[in-house]
């Protein structure tokens, strides 16, 4: 990523804009600057991860000129951050983010049965009762549906039966 420069959006006299986009602060990424980014492929970054040092840091600074044997273990680790923001192992490291997307779709699943359970085992509906069913076979019959191929060819009117 980027480093972000902070540049102030205004807004042209006579242009007409909603309230929120007037004098707002907008981060413009400058990608023409080298730039520190912790990626596997790229084992050394353009820039040390820490580029505005303080007072005790230019002191390790300093020191880390001299002799390496005369740094202490938690010196060398400090200098090692100066440059580089995690290690190796740190960036291998899987996030937990796999168990977000699996309690997802777990939801998901669970409430697809839920619905499915509610469908298959739920009250029938009074359209499907044989007493309704008969009732809409009349109506149907009485309006003689589909005369000539289909419904109403079956049945014959005179005898009031199946054919």
């Amino acid at each position: 990523s980027c480093r972000p420069r902070r540049n102030m959006v205004r807004n042209p006299p006579g242009l007409l804009t909603s309230d929120c986009t007037v004098g707002t602060d907008v981060d413009v990424l400058d990608c023409s600057v080298p730039q520190y980014n912790n990626r596997l492929d790229t084992p050394l970054p353009d820039v040390p991860f820490v580029r505005n040092l303080g007072a005790d840091q230019k002191k390790l600074k300093e020191k880390e000129k001299g002799a390496w044997t005369s740094l202490s273990k938690e010196e060398k680790l400090a200098l090692y951050r100066l440059s580089f923001e995690l290690t190796y192992p740190e960036m291998k490291r899987g996030s937990g983010e796999w168990k977000t997307v699996l309690g997802g779709i777990f939801f998901f699943l669970g409430f697809t049965g839920l619905l499915v359970w509610w469908q298959l085992f739920g009250d029938v509906p009074h359209t499907l009762s044989p007493e309704w069913v008969e009732q809409q076979t009349q109506r149907m019959l009485d309006m003689r549906v589909n005369p000539v191929h289909g419904f109403s060819t079956k049945w014959d009117y005179e005898k009031k039966q199946w054919k």
